[in-house]
């Protein structure tokens, strides 16, 4: 294993030599794409915005291999190809394991590697030399606490990013990859820290960004009682992911956001036992689950008709997590093994059950890109050219300390009292997911 130093030593060499002495690269692709911008009004060239990329660990598949080629090469949108915006200016990769493909890319598309976050945003200067950051602190060795979480750095760049904001005297926009921390206190710092100095932040899931089928608003104001998310994965992992697919569409109900009073998770038996006792929330996960293209199956069709009895049966280790919202609003998420994402949420005027699925095509499930990640690039590029996000980091806030909060009862065997939760907000008017 050669050292992160060495090997940002080495790049320029490997580059020159991966693209020959003349230093050709193809058009559209990193920093060659810079070479030919488009003129402002006056007939100068414009440079475009340029941005640090902080990836943990860049591999097949990988979420920063995801986000790192979108930014870097474009993506298919409405039956074209995109080319970026942004460039990438700076990269700090934080590891290098056996399945590396950050250094092929690094080379690829003509970065500049840096051997630490500061020296990424500062371009090896002094000051701030960015006009935006993007981390994705996702995936790669890191040791676990004592919950089972996974201890990322997000929290930590993040705070490295925010005292080069302070000693330049200026901040850029920033985007963190899903929840924001592992800590509640951090959290909450990092939101203070963008209000405190004025940035556009910018975090969450591809989930509330992605295509619906069917294509479904809920109306601004829609009085909802309960919204169901029925997803899989694990804990600190896809339960944030089923987060953010429910309060997407909970923040929509009348005066918005309140914050939450309790989060009380329940695996196995228990998860089932609570939810014969709640009669609304066992109809709106029945509603979520028969959204799915994935269900248990005996020779290709379900053994029987999908009922709770069925589901018990068939999805026997379920995680199930429900949330007490201040106004009496519920939130109830299911991780089971289905292996998409589906929302229901019931009217409390009228008791329809309303719902969705939030799609999600997998490599090597029925696609060979994940292109669920170009819409939150999408959304990326346009924060860091605006100055603006398109819902506010409040979300992302609350579905963190839903997150942690349900990893704390599930260590506890307890419900988990959340009185510092109380995140009041607005959502967005527009629902932002993917219609083209």
């Amino acid at each position: 294993m050669i050292s992160r130093r060495q090997l940002v030593k080495g790049i320029p060499a490997a580059a020159a030599a991966f693209w020959g002495a003349g230093g050709a690269k193809p058009t559209g692709y990193g920093r060659a794409a810079a070479q030919t911008p488009t003129p402002a009004a006056g007939g100068e060239p414009t440079r475009r915005k340029r941005i640090a990329f902080l990836g943990t660990s860049v591999y097949q598949h990988s979420h920063a291999q995801h986000f790192l080629d979108r930014l870097s090469a474009g993506y298919a949108m409405g039956g074209r190809w995109v080319d970026p915006p942004l460039e990438i200016a700076s990269v700090y990769l934080d590891q290098f394991p056996a399945n590396d493909v950050g250094r092929q890319r690094i080379e690829k598309y003509g970065h500049r590697l840096f051997p630490s976050v500061a020296e990424a945003l500062t371009l090896g200067g002094s000051e701030l030399a960015v006009d935006g950051v993007v981390i994705i602190a996702e995936h790669g060795d890191y040791p676990d606490n004592d919950r089972g979480q996974k201890l990322y750095p997000r929290y930590r760049w993040f705070k490295d990013a925010v005292r080069v904001f302070e000693a330049s005297g200026r901040s850029v926009p920033v985007f963190n990859d899903k929840h924001l921390s592992t800590d509640w206190d951090e959290c909450v710092e990092m939101v203070a820290d963008s209000e405190r100095l004025g940035f556009p932040f910018y975090a969450g899931s591809s989930l509330p960004v992605t295509w619906r089928l069917p294509e479904f608003e809920i109306p601004y104001d829609t009085p909802l009682v309960e919204s169901v998310c029925v997803a899989y994965g694990g804990i600190d992992s896809y339960d944030f992911h089923a987060f953010e697919t429910a309060q997407c569409m909970s923040e929509r109900r009348p005066g918005g956001e309140v914050g939450i009073r309790s989060v009380h998770a329940l695996r196995g038996d228990a998860c089932w036992q609570a939810l014969r006792q709640r009669e609304v929330t066992r109809k709106l996960f029945l509603s979520a689950l028969m959204r799915s293209h994935n269900l248990p199956v005996d020779n290709g069709y379900p053994s029987a008709p999908v009922s709770l009895e069925w589901a018990e049966a068939n999805l026997p280790n379920t995680t199930a997590c429900f949330i007490e919202h201040l106004d009496g609003f519920r939130t109830s998420t299911f991780l089971t093994d289905i292996r998409d994402f589906n929302y229901a949420g019931m009217r409390g005027d009228t008791g329809e059950i309303i719902g969705c699925q939030f799609m999600l095509p997998m490599p090597g499930r029925g696609a060979t890109t994940a292109d669920f990640f170009t819409p939150l690039v999408q959304h990326i590029e346009r924060m860091i050219l605006d100055g603006s996000t398109d819902y506010p980091i409040r979300r992302t806030l609350l579905t963190s300390g839903m997150v942690i909060g349900g990893i704390e009862s599930l260590h506890t065997g307890q419900p988990h009292a959340t009185p510092a939760m109380d995140i009041a907000y607005r959502g967005p008017r527009e629902s932002m997911f993917w219609r083209q």
